[in-house]
């Protein structure tokens, strides 16, 4: 890896890392200079503007998604298992130490919902893509007349309702309720019941 890209790497595992506590609007090229000792005329010629380390921050927090939660799957066979997996690599990924926020997608979520821009539009593309793809791996899954979109839909409820009982009530059984919810819609979606 050239040494441009090095640092631009390490700048935005910095900045993911920031985004996670105080949001991308609360990223600055200075305070991200400061925190990893580069002189803001340094770090602004990676990116060019606010907006752009915005985008490029959303950019890398999906990269780092995808490769940690989304890119074991392809090692599992089409069934329950996936899906399963797909969860407890989504808790373990909110869970991260690194993340002194929570999970950096979500707090963009809330932070971009009603605000227009590059940023807000690279995300609502990458949850769409997020979309798709949860409702074809219940897909894989699903009995006779079972609703992919609802299915999609719910298992983003529960893993919301997730960081929201860690994050915010610091509630100890979080993990497993998540379980029990997810294997109620997992039950639902199969028409079969859950392994115990």
């Amino acid at each position: 890896m050239a040494k441009g890209e090095t640092t631009r790497t390490r700048i935005l595992d910095e900045a993911v890392r920031l985004a996670s506590r105080d949001g991308l609007q609360g990223l600055s090229i200075g305070g991200l200079a400061a925190a990893l000792s580069l002189s803001k005329s340094g770090l602004f010629a990676h990116f060019g503007s606010k907006e752009a380390l915005q985008v490029a921050v959303l950019e890398h927090a999906g990269a780092r998604f995808r490769r940690l939660v989304l890119a074991p799957l392809s090692d599992i066979p089409a069934g329950r298992e996936r899906l399963r997996t797909l969860l407890q690599g989504s808790l373990d990924w909110m869970d991260d130490p690194e993340f002194k926020g929570g999970c950096p997608i979500f707090a963009a979520c809330f932070e971009l919902d009603d605000r227009e821009g590059a940023a807000r539009d690279a995300l609502v593309a990458r949850q769409h893509g997020m979309k798709k793809f949860l409702v074809g791996l219940f897909g894989e899954v699903a009995g006779p007349g079972a609703d992919l979109e609802q299915a999609a839909f719910e298992f983003r409820a529960i893993t919301l309702a997730y960081h929201f009982a860690t994050r915010v009530l610091r509630d100890p059984s979080a993990r497993t309720r998540t379980w029990k919810a997810f294997e109620a819609l997992l039950e639902r979606v199969t028409g079969e019941p859950s392994a115990p």
